[in-house]
């Protein structure tokens, strides 16, 4: 359950650096991550859904220990078998076979998630650089994961010196996937943009809200969006 620390306003501590790291993304995104997704949805759609099921596969890898962080052992199961079968017979998840034998995907769990469900708050909203919305603890949680060793597919391609990856293959993925995410959502953050006042409350706005929601494993849709990330807007 939700702490009592969350159930009220999060308070916008450093708002003026906030907005100015905003309008920073905001300037990056329309100077270079708009321009590589249109580019990127004119690749044949079983490239992008390929795309997209790998680094769904991959985050696999972060909901597994949060799952068990979180007492979800049947959940934290159902997800090993889906990473396994995936990556194997999905040919390192391209493909999704491990959905047609009736493990369906489930909802994704970060270090952040499991930190609120621990009762902790979140703190000041924080903007983070490229990254975007973020919180105190989403942003602990997420740098806990690498620096403390939860993130596997971190160790195994820049933390640690593998023969068989690179730390090419990390930040690839993180950026592939960004790009993956904007190029399901251009129409959606273009409406967004349009009918928002102000972008920047708008947008911090649905991320707490879809953060909250995603603790408390709420199914309810959050304003514009769907029930898988906050980033994917339905359009």
């Amino acid at each position: 359950s939700l702490s009592k620390k969350n159930s009220g306003e999060t308070k916008d501590c450093f708002e003026k650096v906030n907005r100015g790291i905003f309008a920073f993304n905001q300037g990056l995104d329309n100077a270079v991550f708009e321009p590589l997704a249109k580019g990127y949805r004119k690749l044949p759609v079983p490239i992008r859904r390929g795309t997209s099921n790998v680094l769904d596969n991959l985050s696999t890898l972060i909901t597994i220990p949060n799952n068990l962080l979180q007492g979800e052992v049947k959940k934290a199961g159902q997800n090993t078998i889906r990473f396994a079968v995936n990556t194997t017979l999905g040919i390192l998840g391209i493909f999704d076979p491990a959905s047609g034998l009736g493990f369906a995907v489930l909802e994704k769990e970060d270090y952040g998630q499991t930190l609120g469900t621990w009762g902790i708050g979140e703190g000041c909203y924080l903007v983070l650089p490229i990254l975007g919305p973020s919180t105190v603890r989403d942003t602990i949680g997420m740098v806990g994961s690498t620096v403390g060793g939860g993130d596997p597919w971190y160790n195994v391609t820049v933390k640690n010196d593998t023969q068989y990856f690179t730390d090419f293959d990390y930040y690839g993925t993180r950026t592939t996937s960004g790009i993956d995410f904007r190029a399901k959502n251009i129409e959606s953050f273009d409406s967004l943009e349009k009918n928002s006042i102000d972008l920047y409350a708008s947008v911090k706005s649905l991320y707490l809200q879809d953060r909250n929601k995603k603790i408390s494993n709420s199914k309810s849709s959050v304003e514009t969006q769907d029930d898988s990330d906050w980033e994917e807007i339905d359009t």
